[in-house]
């Protein structure tokens, strides 16, 4: 394990500059400053360069390094001096180094702002992606020492150094002096930079998720000698679903003579494999796993699947073993899916991967599902097995306390295999790279959420993670705003994936209504308004329709061009003899299907109510199975609770230990996990459909795939969702912008030289509200003109302060118990003359106190309109948002308010204004006149655009912002200030540590 690093005689050890970071291959190394205790280290390290590398980092032969060279690079400052290493294992495998220089190159301290760097990477790790890596944090480093600029001396021959300071993105300059080329990197942040830079992040993190999903060889550890246990019961799994590569059974209770397990090789560690392992599954009591860790990561396996329970979901000391059990895998270079996991899948052919305890995986198809909870993973693997759907990918990480969603939305991404993305996530630990991530994912494929414990109030047990203080709500509106489908339940989650999976994309929100109930018409039909479609009116069949009329209804129907999504309603045929008959639904399917394949590329549903064999039929038509399952075979979650192999909540897998040191599951698990099981799959699993691999959404023809629902309303919600997020994705073809014109009326630089100012040399890291006039400075800085108001603590100074401002004049208290409480009596308004307005203030202090609790002020009248609110604030887990709304008790008391990221663009501001509940008050609501919505948008741009530039601009609140039919006034503003917080998802790539 890594040492704890001395303090330097010079500075503080800058412990916040260590960090773990995913490599190009998808292996992890640690980045950390070099400290004193270095020195055999460096040595050894040198010791394993070739001489050619030497000889490009030093000019010249340079077989060994003196002693007054380890000394000059294991000693450093921290600020004018500073070098970083990357270690694995413990061991350097790169460093990077820095010095200060002055304008003739000499060594200097601050206020120079230039500096010399030089890297050195092992041969064995050239090719990684280890250079780039260190680039990017000595570069932040170096930021925060005062240091803008580097200079190198690069040899003409070593192009791969070369490559590495060209592809960062920074803006440079090269030049070529004495035989070296010199280059000279501006180091501030440009666009081209973040995006290298995430790029980069991407295929690491994507490639490390590929490591995990798709290895060649796999180890079990913790596979019992006697049948049972979770071991066994993975290795079984592992077995039944014909893994492609080889697999091992790890014991280190194994005798000595025992050479096989279920028919696969039996050892006593992975170092007694004798070849390469790709990943393990540990099945072994949690003081056990430190020790199958190392035993891993000494051999060089890439990944671990720890299912292993008694982390952080029982409190601080499992908290504590959990950081230490990451700390550890990634020491070693590798990365985790748990602790406390029920496993992954991978259905690709090439690979048949089952490393889970659900024995029967779920059919191969084009969706890929991430969950935390293991109770919830079995509900959905029950659901979508019943349904006939297929999976690319299925993961249940639990504590999720490396491996999360983020990781596998890089994956998907690019994955081909994989058309609709579904997870169910009870905590974000990075939400503004989720929500970044999820916005570039959902421009190509549905990203479909679940968000467990939003009310609750607290993390769920094992997960650390950042405190948002926004509402769900808030939440919700920024996940719909980054093109994530965010609904309420699992049952919403798969109707919706199943109808994105199956069905092109709608190009409208017009839905035809056709069916043999005019009943069940009518519902669907109000269900679709509800959901904000314009349904047509439902054309009723009667109930006398063969499958014939049905598929001359939707073919006519798929024909229209007025029409860009059909509902089907069927009901069971009524006979001759008064009797239902449940008539033959495969017959009705195939006429279904017929019409779809022959007409256009349309979305249809079908709700249906106790057909028999239809949801079979409809299912069967495009099964992704390549043979039918036998009848009497149990789905997944039926046959992992008779295997005692599932526990409720987040983790399938609690162990206990056996004599022989094995882990089974408790007894009181099976219970459990049959009620979680039934509870949720009831709802999932009354209508059948698949999916296939040749038509991702929007992009095929619908043939052959249409679900079935159960009730109307799930049906129509789906399609809803599908024709928002279709209407989301034509939007975001052509992003939004900021306008141009807002440069020329915005002052950044004085802005920021006021903020500087009002904060001090040394700050309250609590912050500071701002005066009045201080808020109106800072404002207009932003062309955010704020009416002025003067105060008022008598009469005479009221009447004073209307004659220097004009009347007619408001009256109003400024006391936080009063503020922006008009239904209080705190303000009068329209005060035409000096003796209204000494009446007016009377009645004020008579009726709700002295002048100096009241706090009066005096405020020319603005032109009249509707009172609006705007405001922006920081949160700390979820970053700048933007908000509006209405101004009121009302609006606040049906939190009619619309939320944005920052920074914002026109489009932004536009649908921020059209996105609440009462917006039609804005446009001319019962004969009034419209209001300067185009002035309201640019407001809130300056808005988004001061808080984005200052992140020392924690909160801003314009209160009320009356806006006429011709421009707008700004009546209150209270601003914030302070320190500004770390904006981790600018800085350089690193792992989060929870």
């Amino acid at each position: 394990m890594e040492h704890v690093p001395e303090q330097s005689p010079h500075h503080a050890y800058p412990d916040h500059w260590e960090a773990d970071v995913v490599l190009r291959d998808g292996g992890t190394a640690r980045i950390r400053p070099i400290t004193t205790d270095d020195a055999e280290r460096l040595v050894s390290f040198y010791e394993q360069v070739s001489d050619e590398s030497k000889y490009y980092r030093f000019f010249a032969p340079y077989p060994r390094l003196s002693d007054r060279d380890v000394h000059r690079f294991t000693h450093h400052d921290y600020v004018d001096r500073v070098g970083l290493a990357v270690t694995v294992g413990g061991e350097f495998i790169a460093t990077v180094r820095y010095d200060r220089i002055d304008e003739r190159g000499r060594p200097a301290s601050a206020p120079a702002d230039e500096a010399e760097v030089a890297f050195l990477v092992q041969d064995a790790h050239q090719g990684r992606g280890v250079a780039s890596a260190l680039l990017e944090h000595i570069a932040a480093v170096a930021r925060e020492r005062g240091i803008r600029r580097f200079a190198a001396e690069v040899l003409p021959a070593n192009n791969k150094m070369i490559k590495v300071f060209r592809d960062a993105g920074y803006t440079q300059q090269r030049s070529f002096e004495d035989g070296s080329v010199h280059l000279t990197l501006d180091l501030e942040p440009t666009a081209e930079s973040l995006a290298v830079q995430r790029g980069r992040e991407q295929r690491a993190e994507a490639r490390s998720v590929q490591r995990l999903l798709a290895p060649g060889s796999v180890a079990v550890i913790g596979v019992g000698r006697t049948p049972g246990g979770v071991g066994r019961t993975v290795l079984r799994n592992l077995l039944g679903a014909g893994f492609t590569g080889r697999a091992y059974a790890v014991n280190r209770a194994f005798a000595a003579d025992q050479a096989t397990i279920d028919g696969v090789p039996a050892h006593r560690s992975i170092g007694e494999i004798g070849e390469p392992v790709d990943l393990a599954v540990v099945a072994v009591p949690a003081d056990r796993v430190p020790e199958a860790v190392a035993d891993c990561g000494e051999q060089g396996v890439q990944g671990l699947v720890v299912l292993s329970a008694g982390y952080a979901e029982w409190g601080a000391e499992g908290r504590e073993r959990q950081r230490e059990l990451v700390r550890q895998a990634r020491s070693y270079g590798m990365r985790i899916i748990g602790p406390n996991a029920f496993g992954l899948i991978n259905n690709a052919e090439t690979v048949r991967l089952n490393a889970s305890l659900a024995p029967e995986p779920p059919a191969p198809g084009r969706i890929g599902l991430f969950t935390q909870s293991g109770a919830i993973g079995i509900a959905l693997l029950s659901g979508l097995y019943r349904r006939g759907a297929g999976l690319s990918t299925f993961i249940s990480a639990g504590n999720r306390a490396d491996i999360s969603g983020n990781d596998f939305l890089q994956y998907w991404y690019e994955d081909p295999d994989t058309d609709v993305a579904l997870l169910y996530l009870e905590s974000i630990g990075n939400p503004r790279k989720f929500t970044r991530l999820a916005r570039r994912t959902a421009a190509v494929k549905p990203v479909v959420v679940v968000k467990g414990a939003r009310h609750s109030g607290s993390t769920p047990p094992g997960h650390a993670v950042p405190v948002s203080r926004i509402p769900d709500a808030t939440v919700s509106a920024l996940m719909r705003q980054a093109g994530v489908i965010q609904v309420d339940t699992v049952t919403e989650m798969v109707d919706a994936g199943l109808l994105l999976a199956d069905q092109p994309l709608p190009a409208g929100p017009r839905v035809a209504i056709l069916g043999n109930s005019e009943s069940l018409g009518l519902l669907t039909y109000d269900a679709c308004l509800a959901e904000g479609l314009r349904p047509r009116p439902p054309l009723d069949l009667t109930t006398a329709a063969t499958p014939q009329d049905f598929r001359n209804a939707l073919a006519e129907a798929l024909a229209d061009d007025g029409c860009d999504a059909v509902v089907v309603t069927a009901i069971p045929w009524v006979g001759e003899d008064g009797e239902a008959e449940a008539g033959d639904g495969e017959v009705l399917a195939a006429a279904l299907h017929t019409a779809a394949a022959a007409g256009p590329a349309k979305p249809v549903a079908v709700v249906h109510v106790e057909i028999g064999g239809l949801a079979e039929a409809l299912a069967a038509a495009t099964s992704t199975v390549a043979q039918p399952r036998p009848p009497a075979q149990p789905s997944p979650a039926a046959a992992a609770t008779r295997t005692g192999a599932t526990t409720p909540d987040r983790n399938p897998a609690t162990p206990r230990t056996d004599a022989d040191g094995t882990s089974t599951t408790p007894a009181t698990s099976t219970t459990d996990a049959i009620t979680a099981t039934s509870t949720a799959t009831d709802a999932v699993t009354t209508s059948t459909t698949s999916t296939t691999t040749d038509n991702a959404p929007g992009t095929g023809t619908g043939a052959g795939r249409i679900p079935a629902y159960p009730a109307a309303e799930r049906a129509v919600r789906a399609l809803a969702e599908a024709v928002r997020y279709a209407q989301w994705r034509r939007q975001a073809a052509v992003p939004g912008k900021v306008p141009e014109f807002l440069d020329d009326t915005i002052d950044e630089p004085g802005a920021a030289r006021l903020i500087d100012s009002l904060l001090g040399p040394d700050p309250d890291p609590r912050g500071r509200p701002l005066a009045h006039e201080e808020a109106r400075e800072l404002l207009g800085r932003y062309g955010i003109t704020v009416r002025p108001t003067l105060p008022a603590p008598d009469p005479d100074a009221a009447v004073a302060a209307a004659a220097r401002l004009g009347y007619p004049v408001a009256l109003k208290t400024t006391a936080p118990h009063l503020r922006h409480r008009a239904d209080l009596g705190g303000v009068r308004l329209d005060l035409a003359n000096e003796s209204a307005l000494r009446r007016a203030y009377g009645e004020l202090t008579e009726l709700l106190g002295r002048p100096a609790e009241l706090q009066p002020v005096v405020q020319a009248m603005a032109p009249r309109g509707v009172d609006t609110v705007v405001r922006a604030a920081i949160d700390p887990a979820a970053g700048a948002v933007l908000s509006f709304g209405l101004a009121g008790a009302p609006s606040e008391l049906l939190g009619d308010t619309a939320h944005r990221l920052v920074p914002a663009t026109d489009r932004d501001a536009a649908e921020l204004i059209r996105s609440i509940r009462a917006a039609p008050v804005l446009f001319g609501w019962r004969g009034a006149a419209p209001v300067d919505t185009t002035a309201l948008e640019e407001l809130l741009l300056r808005v988004s655009r001061l808080v984005d530039d200052h992140p020392e601009v924690v909160s801003i609140a314009l209160e009320p912002v009356v806006v006429a039919p011709q421009g707008l006034t700004v009546l209150g503003a209270s601003v914030r200030l302070s320190p500004p917080p770390a904006r981790t998802d600018l800085g350089p790539r690193r792992l989060p540590n929870y």
